[in-house]
């Protein structure tokens, strides 16, 4: 007689195995390309270098998208937790301090020691002699391996999410942005001896592009620098409160947005570890609109200065400048802002550092016809929709008092609702009247009983 097991019946089922073994060969495919970049990155001789450097990025790449289909591509599509909490990758383990250290180092050596990185740079000669008619430098090198990683982590994300039509297009967009108008545009304009531009990003995220020096620049460089300041201008004043009056700030962090590209898509295994405490709120003021004011101080003290109605304001705009750019630009947005991804979540930086997102989350808050409506009276308090929210939103207390939620953080990414299994949140952007409201519990007294 052959013995079957007895199947638990116990509420909390022991947890899976860290890795099914059929998922273990892409990953070992992942490992292998990652060897094969530290082998590129140690070889003087630049034809070897390339090899191995093509070869990483395509055994990161397919072992990376074959993972992806077994882990969601397979399974029924739908919101499915994964066990994120019960793994060291995405808990906090050794797992993830070991890629946030690796994370945090590529960015000090790219800021600070590029050098380093010299064997992988010339490897991608050819490449940038192709597309941007000069040799490669590291921010081609750091282009291309982010560009990469939205693309190919893009697919992940459509894999995940591919029972809901709005992640599909959203996803499709943040993909179609990088490649598009962050990654190959601009090497297009380098190659046509133009200004390197990224039309995807302005004022205040891109500060300096309304400076009065690269504004006179693009001005004295023809008609497509006239274009350039034009678009950088309207997009900044005119567009921006347009679309967020209507969109909120979703139609750019959640769609357009290169930093939000990434984490959506490479961060998106990391979102549940956002602080939702009021602690990390209150920090959330503090950094988050201060950064914003010295934006629009610095930008107002370069222009009088430009102007020449106050000579000695060049012996601060300076260093101002200097500051913003290495202690906000480079060490915020880049080094803590992606490389604490596996211990922050994958939002650090639009929560505490973006003036962009600061700029929209006022406009959003204040102006916009954008809300999350909840219906309370369907909340079963599960926490789905906080542990999916990568901007530290309790959205949970929203949705148990029926409030809506109508917050500056808010990005609209809407996994809040996809998580949600009984359909309480809505994404709205419904008339302004009303806005606040919350919505009407159904009493015990107003059923009837057939």
């Amino acid at each position: 007689m052959q013995d079957h097991p007895t199947p638990s019946l116990a509420l909390a089922q022991p947890p899976p195995a860290a890795t099914p073994p059929g998922e273990k060969l892409p990953l070992a495919a992942v490992a292998l390309g990652l060897l094969a970049l530290l082998v590129a990155a140690a070889d003087a001789d630049h034809n070897r270098a390339r090899l191995s450097l093509y070869a990483a990025l395509a055994l990161v790449s397919g072992g990376a998208l074959g993972w992806a289909w077994l882990a969601f591509g397979r399974p029924a599509a739908g919101w499915h937790p994964h066990d994120l909490w019960r793994r060291a990758s995405t808990s906090r383990g050794a797992v993830a301090w070991a890629t946030g250290v690796a994370l945090t180092g590529f960015y000090v050596v790219l800021y600070w020691f590029p050098g380093l990185l010299e064997n992988l740079i010339r490897a991608l000669d050819p490449f940038s002699a192709w597309l941007r008619h000069r040799a490669a430098d590291q921010w081609l090198l750091y282009g291309t391996f982010y560009t990469l990683a939205v693309l190919v982590l893009g697919g992940r994300a459509l894999w995940k999410y591919r029972s809901t039509r709005y992640h599909l297009a959203r996803t499709a967009s943040v993909m179609f942005f990088q490649l598009g108008f962050s990654f190959l545009l601009p090497g297009l304009l380098l190659a046509l001896q133009q200004p390197e531009y990224y039309f995807s990003y302005f004022w205040p995220l891109k500060y300096d592009y309304l400076f009065p020096d690269a504004v006179g620049k693009l001005l004295h460089g023809g008609g497509l620098g006239v274009f350039m300041v034009f678009w950088g201008v309207v997009l900044s004043f005119l567009a921006t409160p347009v679309l967020t009056y209507f969109f909120g700030k979703r139609w750019y962090c959640a769609w357009v947005c290169g930093c939000g590209g990434l984490a959506e898509t490479a961060g998106d295994a990391y979102r549940h570890l956002s602080d939702k405490s009021r602690t990390a709120w209150r920090w959330e003021m503090r950094l988050l609109y201060p950064i914003l004011g010295l934006i629009l101080l610095l930008t107002a003290l370069l222009w009088v200065g430009a102007s020449g109605a106050v000579p000695a304001l060049g012996v601060v705009t300076g260093p101002l400048g200097q500051l913003y750019g290495f202690a906000i630009g480079s060490i915020f947005s880049g080094v803590v802002g992606v490389g604490f991804y596996p211990l922050l979540g994958s939002r650090v930086w639009c929560r505490f550092g973006c003036p962009m997102a600061a700029y929209l989350g006022l406009l959003q808050k204040h102006f916009s016809r954008f809300r999350i409506s909840t219906n309370g009276g369907q909340c079963i308090s599960c926490g789905n929709c906080s542990n999916a929210c990568e901007m530290g939103i309790d959205v949970k207390q929203y949705a148990q008092r029926g409030a809506p939620i109508v917050r500056a953080a808010c990005v609209g990414c809407g996994l809040c609702a996809t998580a949600c299994p009984r359909g309480v949140l809505n994404l709205e952007n419904g008339p302004r009247e009303g806005r606040l409201a919350a919505s009407t519990f159904i009493h015990a007294d107003s059923l009837r009983i057939l």
